[in-house]
């Protein structure tokens, strides 16, 4: 007997940051998959695992700055993988970075990364993941210890290492996050990447010469501290995760704890910034 599943049809307004913190909170209620769209995105439970209202007090229908709506309907347990694919398409970042699936043919670039991200965030196809790795090929890390905080698939923190990085960690507090990290890191010939499980208390007595963390502005604020407490003399901090109204805000608590601001990238209003120390 084949499964029953629920295909939820989200439509927000405006998508972004709604679109990642609806994922994030459906996947905590029992989603299985996503399939973002346009106007929104498609999310998939189990008739079996789904109660009546189970979506009434997620923060982000809640939240007035954003208008969701959704549909549902039944549809048959079908090929996962198979739609997957049908939506996720290769990136070139700066002409020098391919960040592709397992399945999509490899071009002759300097840095090939395979990703395959099932639930994590971090493909590059999002505006602070695309701009994050710009930084990394416009930045030197040869012989730099690294921290990829918030590292989702673990891009961020392969690229580095592909970069000539001597030293390099990457921690999430999501499960999912975390061992998709190892798959990755693994996929991609880098398995001396370090992946941990947890937040910034992992981070007491650690030094590192950069540190990477695209997170979310609320995350971001409260944890600066603890970013410049671990990065050394002369290190660099690089931060995105958030819109161009909160870079003064974050270069601001930045700049209480000592750091400059350098520079930032812009697109699509979202900002990936760049600090030393």
């Amino acid at each position: 007997m084949s499964l029953v599943y629920l295909e939820f049809d989200f439509k927000i307004s405006p998508l972004q940051p709604a679109s990642d913190i609806l994922i994030a909170e459906l996947g905590e209620l029992g989603f299985e998959s996503f399939v973002e769209n346009e106007a929104g995105l498609l999310g998939y439970i189990l008739k079996s695992d789904w109660k009546e209202g189970l979506l009434d007090e997620l923060f982000i229908v809640q939240n007035p700055n954003f208008d969701i709506t959704w549909t549902s309907k039944d549809i048959e347990q079908q090929n996962w993988n198979e739609e997957w694919e049908k939506n996720f398409h290769p990136i070139v970042v700066g002409e020098k970075c391919m960040v592709r699936a397992p399945f999509h043919k490899a071009i002759d670039v300097e840095y090939d990364i395979v990703i395959e991200p099932k639930m994590s965030f971090g493909t590059g196809h999002h505006e602070t993941t695309h701009m994050m790795l710009q930084h990394i090929l416009d930045s030197d890390f040869e012989g730099k210890s690294v921290l990829d905080m918030g590292c989702g698939t673990g891009v961020l923190a392969i690229l580095a290492k592909k970069r000539g990085a001597a030293h390099t960690e990457a921690i999430d507090i999501d499960e999912w996050c975390f061992l998709n990290t190892q798959e990755n890191v693994e996929r991609n010939h880098c398995s001396d990447i370090k992946a941990f499980q947890g937040d910034s208390s992992l981070l007491k007595d650690k030094k590192f010469d950069v540190i990477l963390a695209n997170i979310n502005r609320n995350i971001l604020l409260e944890d600066i501290p603890v970013y410049v407490d671990c990065l050394k003399k002369g290190g660099t901090l690089f931060l995105s995760g958030f819109y161009l109204g909160d870079l003064d805000a974050i270069s601001s608590k930045c700049g209480a704890y000592g750091l400059e601001f350098e520079k930032n990238l812009e697109k699509n209003s979202w900002v990936a910034a760049k600090y030393v120390n």
